[in-house]
């Protein structure tokens, strides 16, 4: 049996941050995840097999992110066997609908949703993720689509007042990403995602990153998990999780978050913020002390407003949630019971 999260003491200074997220999931005992401290889901590996090199692991890794092969046999690496049960579970179901249609209609991928904040390393374990589903013996085409590309244009933002909450759901183009998810279930070739560079800070106007029947699609992003408003006369109303197979928040405490953003602002300054295409560059000339008091007033302004009330709100909606500890390391897993 995985160990429990209940046996850890509340009094362990290092523990806290797991203790606040035992009583968030768990309110007067009860919680419809099941809880596991980092050696109890370590154990659930089993057979899965590591296939990620030390070299390719850094190449995965993003800026301020720090992923040992430990971290990716211990936590990631159950996580890809979980799946591959999942997966082949949700074709042994979906043979089985076909069968009683008396339907021939093409497999479909599995799509794989990936919630948190900016700064959590969302990026890093999508790519993770990736790359494991990618090496099971059955060999899947796995395609990796983050939501940036769905951000309205900062010319839109601009005209309609929204750049202070470029991260924030009413940025996103959502009808255009719900098409795109509706054309990858339908099982379509080719779907066309539209494309985001971080150096100019703005959707590539006709470029465009195609999507060709992959086995597993992981989609990456801040809202992913967001519900829309429910109407009152019963119409459909889509939900971008609506087409996940099965989703993951990567989790931490806000202080840790903020802590993490404001450091990889200032390593920024230092790399991709020197180029003077950057859309950032103006924050490498400034002093380290500006520079440190700008990058906590864009986390207050923007990205900690948005954690608090529209990312963190969906935390509960994940089937799986990762929470992770100052160091980076995942210390508690929680599993949505079936």
């Amino acid at each position: 049996m995985a160990a429990p999260l209940r046996g850890l003491s509340v009094e362990d200074p290092s523990k806290v941050g797991v203790s606040s997220f035992m009583d968030a999931l768990s309110p007067q005992g009860v919680s419809p995840y099941t809880l596991f401290d980092r050696e109890g889901w370590s154990r659930l590996r089993a057979d899965a097999q590591m296939t990620l090199s030390a070299d390719e692991l850094e190449d995965l890794a993003s800026l301020n992110e720090p992923m040992s092969l430990n971290e990716v046999e211990t936590i990631y690496l159950p996580l890809s066997r979980l799946l591959r049960l999942y997966i082949s579970a949700t074709q042994e179901l979906f043979y089985a609908t076909q069968a009683f249609l008396a339907s021939a209609d093409t497999k479909v991928p599995y799509i794989i949703g990936m919630a948190g904040s900016v700064a959590v390393g969302k990026s890093t374990s999508a790519r993770i993720l990736r790359a494991l589903l990618a090496g099971l013996p059955s060999k899947p085409k796995v395609a990796l689509v983050t939501t940036d590309g769905f951000l309205l244009p900062n010319a839109v933002l601009q005209a309609e007042g929204l750049m202070e909450k470029k991260g924030f759901p009413e940025s996103y183009d959502t009808k255009a990403l719900l098409k795109f998810l509706s054309d990858i279930k339908t099982g379509l070739p080719k779907v066309e995602a539209p494309r985001y560079s971080h150096l100019v800070y703005d959707v590539i106007l006709n470029e465009r990153t195609i999507v060709e029947s992959p086995d597993i699609l992981i989609v990456e992003g801040l809202n992913v998990l967001q519900p829309a408003r429910l109407p009152k006369d019963g119409k459909a109303i889509p939900f971008v999780s609506d087409y996940f197979d099965f989703s993951v928040y990567i989790d931490a405490e806000e202080a840790v978050i903020k802590e993490w953003y404001v450091n990889r602002f200032m390593r920024l300054r230092e790399t991709a913020f020197r180029d003077p295409k950057s859309y950032f560059h103006r924050y490498s000339t400034i002093s380290d002390e500006e520079a440190y008091e700008t990058s906590l007033s864009i986390w207050e302004r923007i990205n900690g407003v948005n954690l608090r009330e529209n990312i963190l709100p969906t935390r509960q909606r994940a089937d799986l949630i990762l929470h992770k500890g100052a160091n980076h390391a995942v210390e508690a897993v929680a599993l949505r019971k079936l």
